[in-house]
């Protein structure tokens, strides 16, 4: 009984073999591409804006490759249109810059969540991490404010969304009269 196993067993491993190198076989006429390492120097990171102002969030991204990596953003999880965007634009090294960051109390059309997107052709795309723009609403002051030497003065605001944040207020001020 053994002896009559012995040559189907020969046969379905030949048959294995044939089956697996002929797998293996690589067409000639197929390119193929070498891989090339890619990679993000500078992603977004979270920021904290003021109305009417510009705003910067970085992105750039490396490879070996020879073609340049093309770099486009997210808002909120969509591809952001910015072709005819006089607002925002992507810079050079893929950074978004805004002139002008708008934000109303019913309009917030730059305030979300951001992330870059690397893609170079026949080799692939990479996504940044996300950032948080957030933009930081200064109440006006009363007018005619005073506050003499040594007295502290209480700057009111609001943030959007809780997050660390240090500034910076230099005061240029006017002694109008002094008197001993």
């Amino acid at each position: 009984m053994a002896e009559r196993g012995a040559p189907w067993l020969l046969s379905l491993l030949c048959l294995t073999f044939l089956h697996n190198t002929g797998a293996k076989h690589v067409d000639k006429g197929s390119a193929e591409h070498p891989f090339s390492p890619f990679w993000f120097t500078v992603e977004p990171q979270d920021t904290l804006a003021v109305r009417g102002s510009p705003a910067l969030l970085n992105c750039s991204a490396h490879s070996d490759a020879s073609t340049p990596a093309r770099v486009e953003w997210k808002k909120d999880g969509t591809f952001m249109s910015l072709g005819s965007d006089e607002r925002r634009h992507v810079l050079p090294d893929g950074s978004l810059f805004f002139n002008q960051v708008v934000h109303s109390k019913h309009n917030k059309p730059d305030e979300g969540t951001y992330q870059c997107v690397a893609t170079i052709d026949n080799l692939g795309s990479i996504s940044s991490r996300t950032a948080r723009l957030s933009v930081a609403v200064f109440q006006k002051l009363r007018k005619g404010t005073t506050v003499t030497e040594g007295e502290r003065l209480t700057l009111p605001w609001r943030r959007t969304n809780p997050c660390h944040v240090s500034i910076s207020i230099h005061l240029h001020l006017c002694l109008c009269s002094y008197s001993q």
